[in-house]
């Protein structure tokens, strides 16, 4: 997983300078070498949040960090002497009540065999980091991971679609072609691997992440596995009872029987013809919501029988 310079102090990516510089004192109060002596675990995360401190607290070298996304993106393109550069890492553990890494001269991390790390006297403080860089510089990494927003209809959310899209990948276009499942919602992702960026020294390529929003649709509505439509009927149709047609997602069109009495908001329930969950599991029904027109004009024959309705107790 690459590695996030905003996670390693713990702070959020919209965090000020204060903010950073109080995460950082924290931290390296913690894993402070002078606190941790001989701990090779301590060495490696001072090591860690002292770079990320060198790279957010310094406003240009955090906005380039923010265009590239991560540690690893942003170490490939920056050498550790880029990173540290302009950064006295003595001068801040003063201002933290720290004394100097070193008793005479300067005391700082060095590549020792084996990639660990030793303290030394003399050298910069991006000796620190020198081992690393020379690891990371010839580790295969994998690509970096995109993502795209799609928007489906809803019945392409219920039986699935076939889909193309262009993606801007350095000077080339790549088309990809995938398939949306039957079932998938709003907020589900679909991934297809290898199709991010290309991986670095011979690493693997990274993925693409299909976020999936479903449209309204003008008629039907989801939730879950389950699809609602609202049909209205008249006063009489609800006292009496009536059959109407009522279509269906499929395109077909089903009639169903309203009971006398129905009341409003009933919501009638058509077994089956919801939605089937992803791997085809688990299919749901189709609702009917009954709402009943209440006229706003009456001819005066209606009227007179209203009223003889009233007169009737109803």
């Amino acid at each position: 997983m690459a590695e996030d310079y905003y996670k390693i102090l713990g702070v959020e990516k919209n965090a000020d300078i204060e903010m950073i510089k109080k995460a950082y004192r924290k931290l390296a109060l913690k894993w402070h070498p002078d606190k941790n002596p001989n701990n090779k675990t301590a060495e490696e995360k001072f090591k860690k949040i002292s770079e990320a401190y060198a790279v957010l607290s310094d406003p240009k070298k955090r906005e380039e960090y923010d265009t590239f996304g991560s540690a690893d993106q942003f170490r490939q393109r920056y050498t550790q002497e880029d990173i540290f550069r302009g950064f006295d890492l003595n001068d801040i553990l003063r201002g933290f009540g720290f004394g100097d890494l070193g008793g005479t001269g300067t005391r700082t991390f060095r590549s020792g065999r084996g990639g660990g790390f030793a303290f030394t006297q003399g050298g910069s403080f991006s000796d620190i980091f020198e081992g690393e860089r020379h690891r990371y510089a010839h580790q295969p990494q994998k690509g970096q991971d995109f993502e795209y927003n799609l928007s489906i209809t809803l019945e392409e959310s219920v039986f699935g679609a076939e889909k193309k899209l262009a993606l801007q990948k350095e000077d080339t276009i790549d088309e990809i072609s995938f398939r949306v499942p039957p079932g998938i919602n709003s907020g589900k992702k679909l991934r297809l691997a290898g199709k991010g960026a290309a991986g670095v020294d011979g690493g693997p390529s990274g993925d693409l992440y299909i976020n999936i929003h479903v449209l309204p649709h003008p008629i039907f509505a989801r939730d879950g596995n389950d699809i609602y439509i609202e049909k209205v009927i008249n006063f009489t149709q609800a006292v009496l009872g009536t059959s109407i047609d009522v279509p269906t997602l499929d395109g077909t069109t089903k009639r169903i029987k309203i009971p006398p009495g129905t009341q409003n908001n009933t919501k009638i329930r058509m077994k089956g013809f919801g939605v089937s969950g992803l791997k085809g599991t688990g299919k749901g029904d189709q609702f009917v919501k009954i709402t009943i027109n209440v006229p706003k004009k009456l001819t005066d024959k209606q009227l007179q029988l209203v009223n003889q309705l009233v007169e009737e107790g109803l």
